[in-house]
């Protein structure tokens, strides 16, 4: 049965992204968090200068620039910066290690890197630095919000950004797939312009609300998210942090409206007896996102602050696909319908519609699509098919087209709202020595969504004890940060499959055996 959202209206051009509040509010703040603010006059000025200052740099239009930047006003100023200099802006999740950071850089093709000095020791032991043939910059936020002076100030005048057709690249993010290292999802000014288009419009957002952003702004959801409501006027809050002391004190001290959270940070906030009980009147709704919402964060948001969840499907690829929106009683467990601007299928395997409460895969066309994998044609390919994009989801539909996530077809672990590629984990346990066959799975966990579980047979060893668990842990996270394991179970025969490949599937089914706990390697099976 097809699934149809609320038209979307037409979306303002890139350009255009802060007329909105320049023209009702201009020395009111724009951009704030905790100690900086932005008023709607300073963001666009900064942003024009630091356009001008990138594009003396040497940066050409669609030249691609990396950026390792934490929760702060400048990383919203960068953006819009690089998007009227006509650049690509390539923002890298802000945990990614060296070997990480190697990778996107090279998928990429970046000609310049722009990074925190915090995270100065993870790039000097990037290998693919040479690369970057207009090198790299790094900055402190002594001073939020002032990027733009701690570039160099270009000596003569250059000429402005050529005007860039609506398929031109605008944005690249790195999310991880089943089957390998991340890929670069690509979105194009037009698709861009429509993610802005229609992200907080899905929450009756206006230029009335305060939108505090309390995930990553490393992530789509927290950069675009605060971007889109800035296209609507609405002042955007910027969590430095998500510490529960971070967002309790922007509660209280800045009101907002709308906040936006994962599900273990707003676990965290609700469980906090320190913060305040009136921390969350100010609040019309609360959105979170990432992964299945347990029963029990409803209860207890309900309980401390009498609001619902307002529960959400979303991916990198496309943006908002499902939402439950303010005002309307949301159905607990649901995604919601479908959101602004989107058509959705949900297909048997043979790519035949299914009936309503009948599980399928859930295709989506909309204007907010990616435009593909940044130098990957066939992974483009497995996915884009006849302007619809493949989720490799299975959802169902009620009869009153409200979606309930049923799983994913592709392997990924959803891990605090980061994919987290089952293979990319395997490569860094089998680099151990002492590690003969690694399988990696994602285990439900009520805060977290799922967390990483390894399975290992280690090798025969002639002397000395096999490593314990938490050294295999550690071993891995030098490799791939946070994306290593949480828990290592040793086997004594991994399940393989008709190809002779690790069988995850038989290691989710294995973990889902209440007697299957996780132990030292060497340790006895019980």
């Amino acid at each position: 049965m097809p699934l149809l959202g609320p038209p979307a209206p037409s979306p303002h051009p890139l350009d255009q992204l802060l007329d909105l509040g320049l023209a009702s509010a201009a020395d009111q703040p724009a951009l704030i968090s905790a100690d900086a603010q932005l008023s709607w006059r300073e963001l666009d000025g900064r942003a024009t200068e630091l356009a001008r200052r990138y594009r003396a740099l040497g940066l050409l239009s669609g030249d691609r620039v990396a950026s390792l930047l934490p929760n702060r006003l400048d990383a919203f100023l960068h953006l819009i910066a690089c998007l009227r200099a006509g650049l690509v802006a390539t923002p890298l999740n802000y945990r990614y290690r060296a070997p990480e950071i190697d990778h996107a850089l090279t998928v990429s093709g970046a000609r310049w890197l722009l990074f925190h000095r915090e995270r100065q020791e993870d790039v000097d032991h990037c290998e693919r630095l040479g690369d970057l043939d207009l090198g790299l910059f790094s900055y402190d936020d002594a001073v939020d919000g002032r990027l733009d002076q701690q570039l160099p100030s270009p000596g003569a005048a250059e000429p402005g950004a050529t005007t860039l057709a609506p398929q031109a690249p605008a944005l690249i993010f790195f999310t991880s797939g089943s089957t390998g290292p991340p890929k670069g999802v690509t979105h194009s000014r037009a698709s861009l312009s429509a993610l802005l288009n229609t992200y907080a419009r899905n929450f009756v957002c206006s230029a009335a609300d305060r939108f505090l952003i309390g995930s990553s702004v490393a992530h789509i959801a927290g950069l675009v998210g605060g971007l889109s409501g800035l296209n609507l006027g609405s002042q955007v809050i910027v969590a430095r942090s998500t510490d529960s002391a971070e967002l309790a004190l922007l509660l209280e001290r800045l009101r907002p409206t709308l906040l936006k959270l994962l599900p273990s940070a707003l676990f965290a906030l609700v469980r906090d007896p320190a913060v305040p009980a009136d921390a969350f009147t100010s609040l019309r709704g609360c959105i979170a996102s990432g992964d299945h919402i347990p029963h029990e964060l409803h209860e207890e948001l309900q309980a401390r602050a009498g609001l619902p969840i307002l529960e959400l499907y979303a991916m990198t690829e496309a943006g908002i696909l499902a939402a439950n929106p303010p005002g309307r009683e949301p159905r607990r467990g649901s995604v919601g319908p479908a959101a602004l601007g989107v058509e959705l299928e949900l297909r048997d395997d043979d790519g035949r519609p299914v009936p309503a409460g009948t599980p399928g895969d859930l295709w989506v066309r909309t204007a907010a699509s990616m435009g593909g994998y940044w130098g990957n044609p066939e992974a483009t390919a497995e996915v884009l098919s006849e302007g619809w994009l493949a989720t490799g989801d299975e959802l169902r539909a009620d009869t009153d087209g409200f979606l309930w996530f049923v799983g994913r077809r592709k392997q990924l672990i959803i891990h605090d709202s980061s994919n987290i590629s089952p293979q990319e984990v395997e490569d860094a346990l089998l680099d151990h020595p002492a590690v003969a066959q690694a399988g990696v799975v994602g285990v439900h966990d009520l805060v977290h969504g799922e967390i990483v579980r390894g399975y290992v047979v280690m090798r025969t060893q002639a002397s000395g004890s096999p490593p314990s668990a938490a050294a295999l842990i550690a071993f891995a996270r030098k490799r791939v940060g946070y994306k290593a394991p949480e828990q290592i179970v040793v086997l004594e025969t991994m399940p393989l499959n008709a190809s002779g490949k690790v069988d995850r599937l038989a290691l989710k089914a294995l973990a889902g055996n209440a007697g299957e706990e996780p132990r030292q390697p060497g340790s006895p099976r019980r």
